[in-house]
């Protein structure tokens, strides 16, 4: 693969915030990322063949913290991250924060706002009753899938 290429990958990779992408060209493959085989984000982007990336990420102290987080009851509801990005609890910074634990909620109200690749998208709930609890932090970064709130 030319080098060229692989330095404009990492440009554009740099320019979206994506954390990683793979490219395929035949036989030759790319893998470049932001986080290397610890799972500790860095500044600077890494890339490696395929093969080489493939180990498995150590676990993270946040994942630790997650797992070791008390589960939610059978009867309440999860609200997952519908998208990779970061999550904010406010409309700006120093803003009322749309919600907070003990909060009533109802359909479609906006619960937060998820920022992926400079777009700000408003995650609505998609059931009524109260919030027990938040499970991320103002400004951590979310993964596909990885609860939000609780709804009980």
């Amino acid at each position: 693969m030319d080098i060229r290429k692989v330095k404009k990958l990492i440009e554009l990779l740099e320019e979206s915030g994506i954390a990683e992408i793979e490219i395929k060209e035949g036989e030759e493959s790319v893998r470049i990322s932001r986080m290397p085989s610890g799972g500790a984000m860095t500044q600077m982007p890494m890339y490696a063949p395929a093969a080489l990336a493939a180990a498995p990420a150590a676990p993270t102290a946040a994942t630790a913290a997650t797992a070791a987080a008390p589960g939610p009851k059978s009867s309440d509801h999860v609200v997952p991250a519908p998208m990779v990005g970061t999550y904010y609890a406010a409309p700006s910074p120093g803003a009322k924060a749309y919600v907070e634990i003990g909060d009533e909620v109802k359909v479609g109200q906006v619960l937060c706002i998820i920022e992926a690749m400079k777009m700000m998208n408003q995650i609505e709930s998609d059931k009524s009753g109260k919030i027990t609890a938040i499970m991320v932090q103002n400004g951590d970064p979310v993964e596909f899938g990885q609860p939000l709130f609780v709804i009980e």
